[in-house]
């Protein structure tokens, strides 16, 4: 199952820009989540970006999964 949902992505990513756009977007926010995760001590400020990234992140997660759940509907159907 693993192996079918990486090939999903691959195939989304390379014919679904909407799925490209949220991943592009999420992969973002890692970077920038990285950034503040490497800081030895975090301010106030960093701590609520963080949660904030964080909160981000699963959103697009989430769209993502949506997306790829309705392309194996359309797949069975």
């Amino acid at each position: 199952m693993e192996q079918y949902n990486e090939e999903l992505k691959a195939h989304l990513m390379a014919t679904d820009q909407q799925f490209r756009d949220l991943a592009e977007e999420h992969a973002q926010f890692h970077k920038q989540l990285e950034v503040i995760e490497a800081k030895e001590h975090l301010t106030l400020d960093d701590e609520a970006e963080e949660i904030r990234l964080k909160k981000q992140k699963l959103r697009l997660k989430d769209e993502m999964n949506a997306i790829m759940a309705r392309y194996r509907a359309q797949k069975v159907a």
